[in-house]
Order: C-alpha cells, then structure tokens, then sequence
C-alpha cells in the first residue's frame, strides 16, 4: 500500500543534501572539536562555520548562538536558565505552549516562582494587550511559542517583544522555522528556541539564541563546552546537518510557502465541505502554512488516526510530545491535525 504521509509537524526526512553535507563528519572529520590537534581544529572549524551560518539567518552574532540536543533541551535551558539566576520572580507564558515550555514552568512552581498561563481567544491567538496586562514589576520571563504545534496559530512575537518591558523574552521557533522570518531583532526576542528535525535535518541537535547580555544558569555541566553554557562533545555531524538545513529552509521559504497555503487551504475547503461534522481549528489565516486542524463532532480523534493508518494516511492529534504529556485531557480527543510537507 502506498502511503501518505501528512505528519510533517512531528517529523520530517532527512533532505539527500543535508545527509551529503554531514557525511564528512561522520567518519573521515570525526575527531573531537575540543582537541588542539590538527583534527580537532578541522571539526572546529565545521562547528564555526555552522554557528556562523545559522546566526547569519537569525541576524545575530555567532557568540549568540549555543548548539543544545534539540528543542525541548533549548526550552529548558531557557526557562531553568533564567529562572535560577533571578532565584525568584514572576513567568508568563500561554496554555497553548509545547509540554517542554509547560513541564519546567509546572516544575517551578512548586519552587516558588509564580506562573501566569495566558489563555488565547477562540481563534487560538494570544493577545499583546493580555501579556501587557499581566507584566509586574518582578517578571523576569515570557515566553509565548512563535507557531503553535497543534493548531498552527502565528502568534503576534513582533508586538509583544514592543511591550516586554524589563522581562526577558523567549520565543519557541520549533514550527515557525521553516515558513517564518527568524530575525531575531525584528521579533524583539532575547531567547529563541530552533531544532533540525522539522526543518528536514538530523534528530538529535537544536539551537537555543541567547542575546549577549542576557544572564541564564547552565544546566549541563561538565567540560564547559559552548561557552559554559551547555557542557558535552559537540557532535560535529549533527550541527553541520542543522546549519545546512536551515539554509535549504530559507532559501526556498517563499515558494514554499505558497505552494503549501495553496495544498493546505484546498485540503481544507474540501475537508469542511464533504464533513458536515468537520470543524477547522484555530485562526483561518494566521496559521502555519502547512498546518490543518480539524475537529469532528462527536468523533473521537484517536479513532479517527487508527483508522486512517490502516488506510495508510499518517496523521496525529497533535504533537507526539504533547499526546503523551495530555492524554487525558478532552481537547485532544476531538483534534486532528494533518501536516503537509515537501513531499
């Protein structure tokens, strides 16, 4: 049976480019990038020229850059980092955010710290005007995620970074990196989150921005790799595949976008019209170009996904991450989300 692959969000293939910019890496180059031999000093080199090409993309300086395990390592980072350096104070963060946003912010407030969940209109968007509402004095982070993963909602980075105030900003790209601008300057972010494997890269290896200035706590110790900031072996491979791949991303983002709107807004004008049940999830336009989410009234999604893998179409009820994190809870049963990709 042929199959049809529309988890593009969970996952994507590996590009035959990035895989031939890695292969080098992989057995001839393979010498740790820590040595101060020779070969060492030829893995460095590719790890540099990575971190150069990426903040080229985010329009920021190398040294910004910090190379973690993947996304949810970055989140981490990120909302432990800050969280123990100010040692207390106030997050606001979103009810619509990936479980490794939501998981830490759960973790510290059994610390101490004080958590504000913003909820989103019926369109699934955060609203500035809510973050500004919510801002104290002793906000010391807010993190709101760029594109949802479930129901694609672009959310308004731009604006809030106009209004943060005194509170660091973070942003989880995961989603929006292949489709979205990642000027980190323009967003107005100090921490932004990125990973390989939804932009056709390796999985395993993400990217946490982090402003010169911006004061986190290490979370990984060890050798004191990237700065001290996340200590481990830089896997040379895997950071030349996550800097290739986002090059290919943005390089053909404009045409792919529009191909992609015009597959999705198809897919989702036939959906709504041959489903009298069907109900499209989240913002009609201000969606992630590839994603749509639908509900079915009185359908249970799970069902819904078993049987279509047995007719061979691959889809989820959200993110992988996420179905095991909110199993239980009612809005999963009723979503489905199929993501379209290049393929």
């Amino acid at each position: 049976m042929k199959r049809i692959y529309l988890d593009y969000a969970a996952a994507t293939p590996l590009d035959k480019r990035v895989k031939n910019a890695m292969k080098p890496y992989e057995a001839d180059i393979f010498a740790n990038a820590g040595a101060i031999h020779f070969d060492g000093f030829e893995a460095k080199r590719a790890v540099e020229e990575s971190r150069k090409s990426i903040a080229s993309i985010l329009g920021c300086k190398s040294k910004e850059i910090f190379f973690t395990s993947g996304a949810t390592e970055s989140n981490n980072l990120a909302v432990f980092g800050v969280a123990e350096f100010f040692k207390k104070g106030h997050i606001i963060t979103s009810e619509i955010e990936h479980p490794s946003l939501l998981a830490p912010c759960k973790v510290l407030e059994k610390r101490g710290f004080e958590i504000t969940y913003l909820k989103t209109g019926s369109d699934g968007i955060v609203s500035p005007l809510d973050v500004q509402k919510h801002l104290r004095k002793d906000t010391i982070l807010i993190s709101i995620i760029y594109a949802n993963n479930k129901i694609g909602t672009i959310q308004p980075i731009k604006e809030i970074g106009k209004i943060k105030g005194r509170a660091y900003f973070h942003t989880d790209a995961t989603q929006a990196t292949n489709f979205l601008n990642l000027k980190v300057e323009t967003l107005g972010v100090d921490l932004l989150t990125a990973n390989a494997h939804k932009i056709y890269g390796p999985k395993g290896i993400g990217v946490l921005y982090k402003k010169s200035g911006v004061q986190i706590m290490p979370q990984i110790f060890g050798g004191g790799h990237e700065e001290g900031l996340r200590s481990g072996t830089s896997s040379t491979p895997l950071i030349v595949g996550m800097a290739k791949s986002l090059e290919i991303a943005q390089n053909i983002k404009n045409e792919e976008n529009l191909r992609l709107c015009q597959l999705r807004d198809y897919f989702i004008d036939k959906v709504l019209k041959e489903i009298p049940i069907a109900r499209l999830n989240g913002h009609p336009m201000k969606r992630l170009p590839n994603n749509a989410n639908f509900s079915f009234l009185h359908a249970d999604a799970e069902s819904i996904i078993i049987k279509l893998d047995v007719l061979g179409v691959s889809a989820s009820s959200g993110s992988a991450c996420e179905a095991q994190y909110q199993k239980d809870k009612k809005e999963n049963r009723y979503s489905v989300r199929f993501s379209l990709g290049r393929q």
